[in-house]
């Protein structure tokens, strides 16, 4: 495996993470808390990185 589908395959894997975090985090807590928010942001970084990264490919 390369250094860059390694990457990916974390970011992938990160992303999975922090978007249950964000769901179990929202149903607590409600769409527009702030921590629901700043998962949101957060998961919307990795997912640009990672369609960034396919066009680099």
């Amino acid at each position: 495996m390369t250094t860059t589908s390694t990457t990916i395959k974390k970011l992938h894997h990160d992303i999975d993470v922090l978007r249950k975090k964000m769901i179990s985090v929202g149903k607590r807590k409600g769409l527009s808390h702030p921590e629901t928010l700043m998962y949101s942001e957060e998961l919307d970084k990795l997912i640009y990185r990672v369609q960034r990264s396919k066009f680099i490919l």
